[in-house]
């Protein structure tokens, strides 16, 4: 009955979507509040892009249920694969995973789902709505702190989120960032340097748990609360300058792995299939990088890691995605370097500082955070890399990005390199 009761709403949502006549419209720079994510997918509004990709009579009709923090990649994914495969209709419902398990598990009419962990999948799967081993790795992502621009809380470290008087605002431990959020708290508390009460002093300075990450993000952009903790690819679509970030250090963060899979009663199997491959090949990887999401490496994509662009943002005035084409066409430069092994080589590529020149850096910027594609960070002072001209954006023997700083311990060269990220 409850599949029936998600036909009709499906059926009703589509006659209502044709009288409007919704048009897409181009993404906003923060999310709007919300108390809660919706159960049913959502008509076009002016202020987002419509969920649904323009329809073509021969491409067929497929409903995905994808993470919320998947939201804007998604949609400009779902663009794409209409474009490519007949103008096919892409219908999404976006929503905490663990909603759009329930929802798949009472019976709602899902082709696709992806979630933003493992757990929430393995709810599908043990209620039989998933057939084991489909489910396939397309995209990684990692934790910061976000605070409003202002910084009320007057934020400098981890360690401030202790503070008494502190309002913090994060996911619902069902969630999966709200759980990633716990566990980061959970490993500070193993450490000297936070003690063992960091993590039942922070949680007590949480005010309010959110049903998802957008939420969460909403109410730090709107100054609704001082601190909160979403996925970097979240805090990255707010461009109008309203919030700022903590960075969470590797040994505390979490990087989040994202599965996807086509349902075991998809109505159109083979769209459904098609679009899970279209998301974990080159086309699909490079939109997920563009949006600030770590891309999987090897066979779990299907897509080769030359695929895998390096996406500029942050505080920037003009993000950009540098391809391998396009970084061939650039001026380069040679320069000498140790590295780990100790012996002194030549390499030969871009200088950062002219990538940071062309990107145009904000006032305000500090550090420039390098990301690889197996969730690698190291983090270099800005005015260290203006001044350089020796650190560069190099390529290995596969195309891959990489940057080398001879001023810098090897350390800080990240191998694989997918984003450079203006702080």
């Amino acid at each position: 009955m409850a599949r029936f009761g998600w036909l009709f709403t499906l059926v009703l949502f589509a006659a209502l979507l044709s009288a409007c006549g919704a048009t897409s419209a181009a993404p906003t720079s923060a999310p709007a509040a919300t108390s809660a994510p919706a159960a049913t997918i959502s008509p076009a509004t002016p202020s987002a892009p419509a969920t649904t990709a323009e329809p073509a009579a021969a491409g067929g009709n497929l409903t995905v249920f994808a993470a919320a923090s998947l939201t804007d990649a998604f949609k400009a994914i779902g663009q794409q694969f209409s474009a490519a495969n007949g103008g096919a209709t892409v219908t999404f419902n976006f929503a905490g995973s663990d909603q759009l398990a329930t929802q798949i598990t009472q019976g709602a009419p899902a082709d696709v789902f992806a979630s933003a962990n493992t757990k929430q999948m393995e709810v599908t799967i043990k209620a039989g709505e998933v057939i084991s081993g489909t489910q396939r790795t397309f995209v990684r992502n990692r934790l910061v702190v976000v605070y409003p621009k202002d910084n009320p809380g007057k934020l400098s470290a981890l360690n401030d989120l202790a503070n008494p008087g502190l309002k913090i605002v994060l996911a619902n431990k069902n969630v999966p960032v709200g759980g990633y959020a716990l566990d980061f708290l959970a490993k500070a508390s193993r450490l000297p340097e936070y003690t063992t009460e960091y993590s039942p002093t922070v949680l007590k300075n949480v005010v309010s748990y959110e049903e998802n990450v957008k939420a969460v993000l909403s109410k730090i952009a709107l100054g609704e609360a001082d601190a909160g903790i979403v996925y970097t690819t979240d805090a990255a679509t707010v461009k109008d300058g309203s919030i700022a970030t903590l960075t969470i250090p590797d040994n505390l963060n979490t990087i989040a792995t994202y599965p996807i899979a086509a349902t075991k009663n998809a109505k159109n199997p083979e769209l459904a299939k098609k679009f899970v491959e279209y998301v974990l090949g080159p086309a699909g990887q490079q939109v997920l990088v563009q949006y600030g999401f770590i891309p999987t490496t090897g066979s779990a994509t299907g897509a080769a890691p030359t695929a895998a662009p390096l996406a500029i943002g942050g505080k920037v005035d003009k993000p950009m995605t540098l391809t391998l084409d396009a970084f061939n066409t650039l001026q380069q430069v040679e320069i000498k370097a140790t590295d780990k092994g100790g012996t002194e080589q030549t390499y030969k590529g871009v200088p950062i500082a002219t990538l940071l020149q062309q990107a145009g850096v904000q006032a305000g910027a500090t550090k420039v955070v390098f990301t690889g594609g197996d969730g690698y960070t190291a983090e270099v002072a800005l005015s260290a890399l203006q001044a350089d001209k020796n650190a560069i954006i190099a390529t290995d023997q596969n195309g891959a990005f990489r940057d080398i700083i001879p001023t810098q311990m090897p350390k800080f060269w990240v191998k694989g390199l997918v984003k450079l990220d203006v702080q």
